[in-house]
């Protein structure tokens, strides 16, 4: 057998790149599996006194779980025993450990870490992960509560200036029966995301949708962190306005453009699918151009080209004779315009001229629309005037939607909300 030379070991320890480890010695098993021998390359310090041993009492052989090397590999520490030689200290003798491997620890540093970024930078499952690196789940579950602990900011000790809220599913919605009345009830676990708009971190996630989950998550703020607060954006929820006028008194509350909007469309699309029916007593079908262009009834009337305002005044030609529908397209183009103005007093005069339109279109569909706006008014002028949304909340929450399909869904909240914030965390310190 050839005996290994001084400098195909430090080639080995280099290859191997594992700190304060040195390759002692490989084997390749009958089934190809290779072990890989290390052992620490510096005498340790004593934990309690600190003085460096120079004898050794005993040797174990531990196996510890690594990250792969050109495949599986199974590491083995020759792992010793030192005398204390310091007269005075209480220890007697202690087994050796480095900052890769902690006492008590089986396994690297450097595995938990790259558990934790195949999980987090990645965007990996962690059945995956723990399959791909031949650990078990609870271990990379272990791993990223460790991460948790070390990498996640106090948020407490933040200073947002502009908060976003917004909801999103934790799960699919069940129906559960009471055994006594035998009656379903339907259950739809809604989850809240509280997002720093300046940074676009996640600061929190509490459970529901009400007012209480979010009052409760402010009301653990401390009262400095929660005067720093200025603005905050919301969608046109009566549950989050409540819980700010909680806890948030002073704050100017901004209700995001987007959902008015989209009101706005919703009373479009009502309008037409009522109007087929009671002129053609049925649904629209491909035939009819009010179905048929739909979604460009939808569209922002300053963006259409030449072409898509010839077709869509051939929908009102064809399929609108009493001008309902173009009456209702525009009040839900004024309230873009008004959502788009730049001044309180143009903002003014622009619900003015919606309200002429909304009588105009003596529809109920614009009719709930114009009381929405009018019972939404004051939120309305801190948009006009602070520009606040919640764009950044939304693009959280299509992350959030990621996390949850690569999982295939979370069964235990407190996993769900430590990845999301985890990967929220690391993705706004890059």
């Amino acid at each position: 057998m050839r005996e290994p030379t001084g400098v195909e070991a430090d080639a080995a320890t280099a290859l191997f790149n594992l700190p304060d480890f040195g390759v002692m010695s490989t084997r390749v098993g009958a089934d190809g599996t290779r072990t890989v021998i290390v052992e620490t390359d510096q005498p340790p310090g004593c934990p309690t006194c600190g003085v460096i041993s120079v004898r050794r009492k005993e040797r174990r052989f531990q196996r510890l779980r690594d990250i792969p090397i050109a495949g599986p590999v199974e590491v083995v520490w020759s792992k010793y025993r030192w005398y204390c030689d310091e007269p005075v200290c209480p220890r007697l003798s202690f087994f050796e450990s480095t900052a890769q491997v902690p006492a008590r620890a089986r396994s690297t540093a450097r595995l938990r870490e790259h558990l934790v970024d195949a999980v987090i930078r990645s965007g990996r499952a962690v059945a995956e992960t723990a399959a791909g690196f031949a650990v078990s789940w609870w271990m990379v579950r272990a791993a990223l509560n460790e991460a948790s602990l070390l990498r996640l900011p106090d948020v407490d000790a933040l200073s947002p200036r502009m908060l976003g809220i917004d909801e999103h599913r934790f799960r699919s919605v069940r129906y559960f029966q009471d055994p006594a009345t035998m009656a379903w009830t339907r259950v739809e676990p809604w989850m809240t995301t509280i997002v720093d708009l300046d940074t676009g971190q996640v600061l929190g996630v509490v459970d529901g949708r009400h007012h209480k989950g979010v009052g409760d998550w402010l009301f653990a703020r401390p009262l400095a962190w929660r005067l720093a607060v200025q603005v905050v954006a919301i969608d046109p929820s009566a549950a989050f306005r409540k819980a700010l006028r909680m806890w948030l008194p002073r704050t100017a509350v901004a209700v995001d453009h987007f959902h008015l909007v989209s009101l706005a469309n919703q009373a479009v699309t009502e309008t037409q699918q009522n109007l087929s029916q009671q002129v053609k007593g049925r649904r629209g079908r491909a035939v009819d151009k009010a179905w048929a262009h739909r979604m460009l009834l939808l569209r922002a009337g300053n963006t259409l080209t030449e072409k898509a305002a010839h077709r869509l005044e051939e929908v009102f030609t064809a399929d609108d004779p009493t001008g309902t529908l173009r009456a209702v397209w525009n009040v839900k183009e004024q309230v873009r315009t008004l959502l788009g103005t730049g001044s309180l007093a143009d903002a003014a005069a622009a619900k003015t001229e919606l309200e002429e339109l909304v009588k105009a279109a003596a529809r109920p569909e614009t009719n709930r629309l114009y009381r929405t706006v009018c019972r939404w008014w004051s939120e309305i002028e801190v948009l006009i005037i602070t520009g606040a949304t919640t764009g950044k909340v939304e693009a959280n929450n299509t992350a959030i939607k990621h996390i949850k399909r690569t999982a295939r869904g979370y069964r235990n909240p407190a996993n769900y909300r430590s990845v999301i914030l985890l990967r929220s965390a690391v993705r706004t310190a890059a």
